[in-house]
């Protein structure tokens, strides 16, 4: 990680502490309104790979629901013990099945517990960001695991952040870095990646 990310990641997470509310939760009904417009071609008992938004981030298990109202198979991340590495992961199957895990995040439970390859099944991945540029280089939390699960995946990546987080500006990248082929946004609609 440098210097520059570390700043630019502190910089934009407190202006997400800085949201009110009302605008919050206004993006999470977008953003579920969004998921009956995926970029992808998606059947019934398909898979795509989310997410459970942490308290200011862009998402909230609304997505989650609006994916599974079309009927499709929904993976969430379940962070392993120890150093970072690729996520394992788990079906959701609503949100009084999340439990707390690791850092406090909420996690899927009382189904199997998949591994990492099971993201090989998604059509669509889902993935939170801090930010993100219009080369589609994704600014995370800085410990790596989304790219560490994320490399070699063939599934359609989609970086989700909030408006003010897409930049035209290039974003600092590093060799392992992974990018997305989409951008999300609550007010915006999937805007694919120009390479």
């Amino acid at each position: 990680m440098t210097a520059d990310k570390a700043a630019l990641r502190t910089e934009l997470l407190a202006a997400r502490d800085a949201m009110s509310p009302f605008i919050l939760s206004q993006a999470i009904g977008e953003l579920a309104v969004s998921m009956y417009a995926l970029p992808v071609d998606v059947a019934e008992g398909d898979t795509v790979a989310a997410y459970v938004a942490t308290s200011r981030e862009p998402g909230g298990t609304a997505m989650l629901d609006a994916l599974r109202d079309r009927g499709l198979r929904v993976l969430l991340p379940i962070v392993p013990p120890g150093p970072p590495q690729p996520l394992e992961w788990g079906e959701y199957r609503g949100e009084e099945h999340l439990n707390r895990g690791r850092w406090n995040l909420l996690e899927p439970r009382g189904g199997p517990r998949l591994g990492p390859d099971a993201l090989r099944e998604a059509k669509l991945i889902l993935v939170p960001a801090v930010a993100v540029d219009r080369r589609g280089v994704r600014l995370g939390r800085g410990a790596g695991y989304y790219d560490r699960t994320l490399a070699g995946v063939p599934g359609t990546i989609v970086a989700v952040v909030h408006d003010a987080e897409v930049f035209d500006d290039a974003l600092p990248e590093d060799e392992n870095d992974v990018r997305v082929h989409w951008i999300l946004t609550p007010t915006g609609e999937f805007e694919p990646i120009d390479r």
